[in-house]
């Protein structure tokens, strides 16, 4: 069912060495569809040692993310493990996204990093959780029951143990909704806001994005 809010809210977690592609079209995209969309960055130090990271951000809310190609991105708040249930938890957001990118996706997907630990939380409130490219390895770390699920080829072989693993484009199993990589982006991103907002709100915000004609979504 599509939400009831106005203005449903949407996290979006970046950290270095996330796919930008993903990341921006994902984010982009939400904001055409009416959501809040917030950008939460989580330091790989932090991440894989639960400890202090090394480097500054640019301020206690701010930090720098090095992207796969190198751009360089600005989020809006900084994630924190600790107190992450509180502050980035269902109750804030009706919609969490973990983009790829492998290095970026193996920040997120470290249990150290709070990161698995909020995917259920999200998914048991029965809360939608996007997953992208190799971002869909958070649903292993997450310890999801077995579902469908499709990620990035080169990570195919980590999961397709534990999960019934599909090479369509993009994959809904309940409130987990994942795609293959930075291609796919675009039908992913439209599918969350079709979801959440609904067929009309797919429909609205398609055509002014200029998709080519034939385009399948």
């Amino acid at each position: 069912m599509p939400s009831t809010s106005a203005n449903p809210k949407a996290l979006v977690l970046i950290a270095d060495g996330t796919e930008e592609m993903e990341f921006t079209i994902t984010y982009d995209t939400l904001v055409r569809g009416g959501f809040d969309t917030t950008s939460a960055f989580v330091d790989t130090f932090r991440a894989q040692t639960g400890s202090q990271p090394e480097r500054k951000a640019v301020s206690d809310n701010l930090a720098v993310a090095t992207c796969s190609r190198g751009v360089k991105i600005i989020a809006d708040t900084v994630f924190e493990a600790e107190g992450a249930s509180e502050k980035f938890g269902p109750d804030k957001f009706d919609l969490l996204v973990i983009p790829g990118g492998m290095i970026g996706a193996k920040t997120l997907s470290d249990k150290k990093s709070g990161v698995p630990k909020l995917v259920r939380e999200y998914l048991d409130k029965d809360k939608y959780v996007g997953m992208i490219c190799a971002g869909s390895l958070a649903a292993k770390s997450a310890e999801l029951p077995r579902q469908p699920l499709t990620s990035h080829p080169s990570v195919k072989e980590e999961l397709e143990s534990s999960f019934d693993y599909s090479e369509e484009s993009v994959v809904i199993s309940g409130k987990l909704v994942t795609t293959r990589g930075p291609g796919s982006t675009f039908p992913f991103a439209l599918t969350l806001v079709e979801l959440i907002q609904g067929k009309d709100k797919r429909k609205e915000i398609s055509p002014p994005m200029m998709f080519p004609p034939q385009t399948p979504w």
